[in-house]
Formats: C-alpha cells, structure tokens, sequence
C-alpha cells in the first residue's frame, strides 16, 4: 500500500476499508454498524462511546448503545479502530490509520479535555526503542496527563 491517496480524504478510504474489512471477515451489513463508522470517519479525534451515542443520537439515527458498544469492539478487534485509554475507566474510540496520519493526545485530568498532537521526534524515538529492545511495536498511542492552559490559567 503505497502513499498514492491525498491527505485531503483519508476519512473517505478509511470508511470504505472498514466496510470491505467487514464485509471479508463474514459480518453482516447493518444500518447501526453503518451509521458508526460514518460518524468514526467523520471524527478528527477520539470520541467516547458515550459520545458516538449523543451524536448519533441528535443526528436522528437510533443505535441501541449496546449496539455501539458491539461495534466498537469489532471495529477496535480488527484494528480499523484503535480504543485509547484515557484514564479513570474512560476509553475513546478513533479511527485507526495504518499509513495515514498518527497522532497521540493530551488529557486534562481536569476538566477532561483531550487534544491530539503529532510530534516526528517522539515517533522516531519509538522506533529507536523498538530498535533497541528487538521488540516489533505494532501500534503504540502515547497519552499524555495533565492540566490544560485553560486549567491552569484558573
């Protein structure tokens, strides 16, 4: 898979893989599984599975949260969705790009908000590591705990 796509649309890429994905691993088409992915790809960072509910929910589409819950753990199993823990029980859900753009995410453990980053020299630095301990790092996230500037500001 080479870097042909423009980074204008890899959301479009992203959601028809994850259809194919689905589809070649014998699941089902549904409205509620179509509805989530539409939105995941929609999404510039992680959302909570609480959060994949209201907007769903406001946008007229109603997806029992059982059914969200399922979907994301599918998704997440096949790795077209990588789940990040964030902290006291809270996971969120993003879309997972294998050769797209990777970004990591900073948490206020205050008010909760989560931004992402990206930094080349600390995807070099894991790789180095990886390097070094002979270890093959098949995906990593790199959350980072704090207080935002808002919080801080306060």
């Amino acid at each position: 898979m080479g870097h042909t796509h423009s980074h204008s649309q890899p959301a479009v890429d992203w959601q028809a893989h994850t259809l194919d994905t689905l589809s070649a691993a014998g699941h089902r088409k549904g409205g509620a599984r179509n509805a989530v992915v539409e939105l995941l790809a929609a999404q510039d960072c992680a959302l909570t599975a609480q959060e994949i509910d209201d907007r769903l929910r406001s946008s007229g589409r109603t997806v029992g949260r059982a059914s969200v819950y399922r979907i994301l753990e599918l998704l997440t199993e096949l790795k077209l969705v990588q789940r990040i823990d964030v902290g006291q029980g809270i996971a969120r859900y993003e879309r997972h790009q294998p050769d797209g753009d990777h970004h990591h995410h900073l948490v206020c453990d205050n008010c909760g908000t989560i931004e992402p980053f990206e930094d080349p020299s600390l995807e070099q630095a894991i790789e180095q590591v990886s390097e070094r301990l002979s270890f093959a790092v098949d995906e990593h996230d790199v959350v980072l705990h704090g207080a935002c500037s808002d919080c801080r500001a306060s």
